[in-house]
């Protein structure tokens, strides 16, 4: 397994762990690499400094990282029950439905789906209120 610190282009910093470097690759032009702050998925590596350790820290280190990365993901996973039982699922028309509630054309409701780039844009250009959530796999998959 390899880190990379990753920046989005609002830049946004965050690590990802991959396989190997080919990996993050093909992940990023799959567009399958998403910022877990904005979502967006227009991602580089950013510039590291070399971690030079011993084998004992760096067994210690991996394991605490892996264990926050497992904690992240579960918190992550509980986000995903929570909206899925309790939020009106609207597919591809999340940007149209989250305009007409925020302009009174429908009633207020929770709502989740998926929007595009642009779409998402327009939104916060129209002080839509929404938050993008980076969607983690379900753990029965």
């Amino acid at each position: 397994m390899i880190v990379f610190d990753i920046v989005c282009s609002n830049s946004h910093t965050f690590e990802a762990w991959f396989p190997d470097s080919k990996a993050f690759d093909r992940q990023r032009r799959k567009k399958a690499v998403a910022c877990p702050i904005c979502g967006d998925t227009d991602v580089e590596k950013a510039l590291m400094a070399p971690n030079i350790t011993t084998s004992k820290k760096r067994v210690e280190t991996d394991k605490r990282a892996t264990e926050l990365a497992a904690q992240a993901m579960s918190m992550l996973a509980e986000a995903r029950k929570q909206i899925e039982d309790n939020c009106e699922y609207v597919g591809d028309q999340f940007a149209e439905e989250a305009r007409k509630i925020h302009y009174g054309e429908t009633e207020k409701r929770d709502i989740y789906g998926e929007a595009t780039k642009p779409e998402a844009e327009e939104l916060k250009d129209e002080g839509v209120e929404f938050a993008e959530i980076p969607w983690v796999p379900r753990a029965d998959n």
